[in-house]
Formats: structure tokens, sequence, C-alpha cells
């Protein structure tokens, strides 16, 4: 009898179906996303990025990270992570963005969990936020938790503009360990994510039938007290002193475009 050839026996093995995917969007995440891609190297077997028409080197970037690399044009942020979410084959995933890294903890954690044939369907994470180079523990930062990790089987995401999140059905745990997350090296950068995301905010709003109110100037100094006083947000110093100025400035500036959206010459 001869025997068959290796590669008749690799064609009729079926792949190995990958245990977890993690999956992020992104839009020009050139010098962020590296770190973010190096930090799943350990505990992901599937990445999937899907890139909005990139015009640096964010593609390049995460296709030599052995990432599956789609293209999509952009919408809104619910629909766009669900479209991610569908490009997945994991039975797990880690829902992931380009400015968040996986501590080592959480790696070792997340390995538990997907082994686990009793673990629940989704897990929560807390991040750690660092805001201008400086750890941020107050002004509510602390306390900071977001459901990322699910049975694919079970997961799906809330279909809205922005402040989009992921839904799980059935049991949720939190795990213990949690991931940084590097948000905004410069003022200039966050105040272009403020623009872009109050734009879209506001746009949801007129659509709805919204309307600028006198009170919502009071959104500043309430902002303020809470982030600030309520939520010792001053004991962060400099860096979250400005995270809250720039956190009361986002809060007022989606109902003054839904002002200026309104108006005939807005």
């Amino acid at each position: 009898m001869h025997a068959r050839p290796a590669a008749e026996y690799a064609l009729r093995t079926p792949p190995l179906r990958p245990t977890l995917s993690a999956f992020l969007i992104v839009h020009n995440e050139a010098r962020r996303l590296p770190a973010c891609l190096a930090s799943l190297g350990g505990v992901a077997d599937e990445i999937v990025v899907l890139d909005d028409g990139s015009t640096d080197d964010t593609v390049a970037i995460a296709r030599a990270a052995g990432a599956t690399v789609a293209t999509r044009p952009f919408d809104d942020f619910g629909h766009q992570k669900q479209a991610a979410l569908e490009l997945t084959s994991g039975a797990w995933v880690l829902s992931i963005d380009a400015d968040e890294v996986l501590t080592p903890a959480l790696v070792e954690e997340i390995r538990r969990v997907v082994m686990d044939a009793g673990a629940s369907n989704g897990y929560w994470i807390r991040r750690e936020l660092t805001y201008l180079g400086a750890p941020l523990r107050f002004g509510g930062t602390g306390r900071d938790w977001v459901l990322r990790l699910a049975r694919r089987s079970a997961a799906r995401f809330a279909l809205r503009p922005v402040h989009e999140h992921l839904v799980v059905d059935g049991a949720t745990t939190r795990l213990r360990s949690p991931m940084r997350h590097v948000k905004y090296a410069t003022l200039s950068e966050h105040v272009a994510v403020i623009d872009r995301y109050t734009t879209i905010i506001a746009a949801g709003k007129a659509a709805r039938g919204g309307r600028f109110r006198a009170w919502h100037i009071l959104r500043i100094p309430y902002e303020l007290l809470v982030r600030l006083v309520v939520r010792a947000g001053i004991l962060d110093g400099r860096a979250g002193i400005i995270y809250g100025g720039m956190a009361a400035f986002y809060a007022f500036l989606k109902y003054a475009k839904l002002y200026t959206a309104r108006r005939p010459d807005g």
C-alpha cells in the first residue's frame, strides 16, 4: 500500500476555528495602533481590523501585525462596530479600541476565561485612563467599566451613532485585571474628537426634534462641579483639571451645535 502524501491529509483537515477573535475599527491610528496590536499577540487567535479609509500607515501596520484587514465607509460607530464583529470567526470576541492596551495580568485572565466551559457569556473590564501622559484616578475615571469580552453567539452592538456599546445575552461578570486606556497625547487631538462626536450627537438630537434650552448653559458649571469636586478630579492635578474642563466643554458643545443646527443661518 502506498502512503498518501502529507499534503492530501492537510487538505482534508479542516482549519481550526479561532478561540478568541479581537476586533477594532480604525481611522488614521498609525501612532497608537502598534501598542494595541502588540498587547493582543499573546491572547488573540485572530485579529480583525476594520478601516474606514485611513490616509496614514494604519492599514500597513495592521497587516504587518498579522491582522485581517477590511475596509468599510464610515456611517456611524454602532454600525461600524457591528460590521467588524460580523467579520470575526472565533467562539469568543474581544472588542478593543486602538488607544487601549491589554495588561499582562488581563491577558492571563482572558486566557483562563475562554478555556472555561462554565464561563459567563460576557465580561466587563475596567479601564485605567492615561490623559496627556498622566494617569487619572479620580473625576469618575476610576469607575470606567466597559463590556468587551463575550461569547460571539451572544454578542451584538447597540446601533447608536456614538457611545456604542456591546450587548450580551445572558450572564456577565467583571474581570479583576484592568486594561490601559491611553487617551489623547495632546489637547489638539482631544478637541478634534470632541468636534467630531458633538457634531454627530447634535445631528441626531435635531433629527429627533431636540431643541436647545437656556438651562443647557448650566452644563458647564455642573460638569465642573461634579467632576472636579464631587468626584475629586482636582486630586489628579493639572491633567485632571484639564480633563474636567474639556468634559464640561463637550457637554455644552453638543447642545450649542444643536442650537446652530436648527437655525437657518447655522
